[in-house]
């Protein structure tokens, strides 16, 4: 059983409503969910409605039915939910890491410059890419292609194809995610307009 102390009672709270949220956004029954966790209906409603101790093998068998995992279960809500960027003002750069992804970051960029008209200015590296334009139009050169991207439009790449990016016709505002291998890559490199990249 887990330990249940007086401190312990807004977690369990916290677990029993978290396993019915997600039983309701699955469109399921209490029998529908008993039935996919190998649990009685009784057992189950007892366990949501606080009739019943949490049972760890019981929370294993909930996660995977509700196809979550048990870290995802059973954290607390009491970690820090807001946070402030860090601020690159020489870069115009702002960025956010993930806590619940620490190979991540958000970071959003104001882009003046055009794309390199030298494709040996573009980079290649290992990684993923997501970017969204908040304002303006965004250019991706990608490989052989040239992509305008327009406000609220994304792209999404692998960062192995060689790629640069610039604006269109006046400043564009970008967010993008970068995975850990994509942050590396432009912690290494240049940016397309040549300047050393900032640490993002």
């Amino acid at each position: 059983m887990l330990p249940m102390t007086q401190a312990d009672g807004e977690l369990d709270s916290l677990v029993r409503g978290r396993i019915r949220a997600l039983r309701v956004a699955q469109g399921w029954s209490l029998e529908e969910l008993a039935s996919r966790a190998r649990l009685s209906q009784s057992t189950l409603s007892r366990i949501e409605n606080g009739q019943r101790r949490l049972a760890l093998d019981q929370l294993v068998t909930l996660a995977r039915a509700l196809d979550t995992s048990l870290d995802q279960l059973v954290e607390s809500g009491a970690e820090e939910v807001v946070s402030s960027p860090m601020i690159d003002a020489a870069h115009g750069l702002m960025r956010w890491p993930l806590k619940a992804e620490p190979g991540m970051t958000v970071v959003r960029r104001r882009v003046t410059e055009p794309p390199p008209d030298n494709p040996a200015r573009m980079r290649a590296h290992p990684g993923r890419e997501w970017l969204v334009v908040l304002s303006g139009t965004a250019v991706l050169l990608l490989g052989n292609r040239r992509l305008r991207i327009e406000t609220h439009q994304a792209a999404e790449f692998p960062t192995m194809l060689p790629h640069a990016l610039g604006a269109e016709g006046g400043p564009c505002e970008i967010l993008g995610i970068f995975d850990r291998d994509a942050r590396r890559g432009h912690q290494r490199g240049k940016d397309p307009d040549g300047t050393q990249s900032p640490e993002v």
